[in-house]
């Protein structure tokens, strides 16, 4: 789950890390009213979308008067934002935030992410703040300086004061940097964070280290122990077929092929969408259907899938463990019956009474590409977007 800047900077000031003054707004109105409450003349408006370079795309703007306030929040509320983490359609700007300006002096970057490899988290800091991290790892790799963190110890005091002086800071700074980067640690490790990102982290003119912007995406199997965060969730920043599914416990992520895909399990539908790509193919989503792959299962599959336009046919790819083939093809069979599906349908049945399945698909009125193998599949399904299938 990802949440906004503005209310990754309420948990970040409540584990004391030093933020901006800052006031939501969703209107002009209170726009101007948090301007006059902040009581200061410099003050940024910033769009809240969930997706990073918004201040190139033109959603992040000083002002100096209540005049500049109210000409830029009327820009800016309402505007499709377009980044590179929006794709060209943008984003509907619902929301800004208004904050005291900083007097800055450094810009630097702090980050906590989980490295796989190492099996560890890992703390990245770099003196390249207000620049996408993507592009310093490529560019000038070895100004990203890592501590990796075991995660039964945490982060340690001494790591910490590592990564202060790498940054260079002298000083008071150094102290309050530690003290800052021991924060977000325990911030991230709280709420089981998946991804921490403070960028840029700013020296301010007096010496104070602060989080000038903040991203967190939270893990979701680990929400049930944070119910609080679910107040966070802004529903219209989701991609609507992506919430649709989760409704119906599925798992579904949309990409941009035009190959749509029905699997049960996640390392199968990785798999799959691997072999579409090996056949010349363009898998157009991941669709995990989980243990249960029955006829209201497949049918709102189905429903999600078709909701997308580039998709130009379907493969259905189970594995039959604990869920047995025959009813997976009976469930797809009664699906296709009160869901109008006008593309090709592959389906690549193997495992539990896989034989009694093909009977009856091969028995049913309507029309499948029943393939023998996974390969035989990714083919058919490829095929069929250009009318190729057999």
């Amino acid at each position: 789950m990802k949440i906004h800047e503005y209310q990754a900077k309420e948990l970040l000031r409540k584990n004391n890390v030093s933020v901006p003054d800052g006031i939501i707004a969703f209107s002009l109105a209170e726009a101007l009213a948090a301007y006059d409450k902040l009581n200061v003349k410099t003050a940024v408006v910033k769009a809240q979308i969930h997706a990073g370079g918004r201040g190139k795309g033109g959603g992040v703007k000083l002002v100096h008067s209540r005049d500049e306030v109210k000409n830029v929040a009327k820009q800016i509320l309402g505007m499709t934002l377009v980044t590179h983490q929006t794709g060209p359609e943008g984003k509907e700007v619902q929301r800004i935030l208004i904050e005291s300006g900083v007097d800055i002096s450094r810009e630097l970057y702090a980050g906590i992410v989980l490295d796989r490899a190492e099996r560890k988290f890992v703390f990245m800091v770099s003196s390249e703040g207000g620049v996408e991290i993507e592009k310093v790892a490529a560019e000038t790799p070895e100004k990203i300086i890592k501590e990796w963190i075991d995660p039964e110890k945490g982060l340690t005091a001494d790591q910490a004061r590592n990564l202060a002086i790498a940054l260079e800071m002298t000083g008071t700074q150094i102290d309050s940097a530690v003290d800052i980067f021991l924060a977000v640690w325990t911030v991230f490790i709280q709420y089981d964070c998946t991804l921490m990102e403070i960028n840029p982290l700013v020296v301010t003119a007096d010496n104070r280290v602060m989080a000038l912007d903040a991203k967190m995406n939270f893990d979701d199997n680990g929400l049930f122990r944070h119910k609080e965060l679910l107040d966070y969730k802004d529903e219209s920043e989701e991609d609507p077929a992506e919430l649709e599914a989760s409704k119906f416990q599925l798992n579904y992520i949309k990409l941009d092929g035009n190959v749509g895909c029905m699997v049960n399990g996640a390392g199968l539908a990785m798999g799959t969408m691997d072999i579409i790509k090996l056949y010349g193919g363009e898998p157009a989503n991941f669709l995990d259907v989980g243990g249960v792959a029955n006829a209201e299962t497949v049918a709102n599959g189905f429903k999600i899938i078709l909701s997308d336009p580039n998709v130009k046919s379907i493969l259905i790819n189970i594995f039959g463990g604990i869920v047995r083939c025959d009813r997976v093809a009976q469930g797809v069979i009664d699906a296709m019956d009160t869901v109008n599906v006008s593309i090709p349908v592959v389906v690549r049945l193997e495992g539990t009474n896989a034989k009694e399945a093909a009977e009856l698909l091969e028995k049913s009125s309507l029309e499948f590409l029943v393939a023998t193998s996974l390969a035989d599949a990714a083919e058919k399904a490829v095929a069929a977007v250009t009318g190729g299938a057999q």
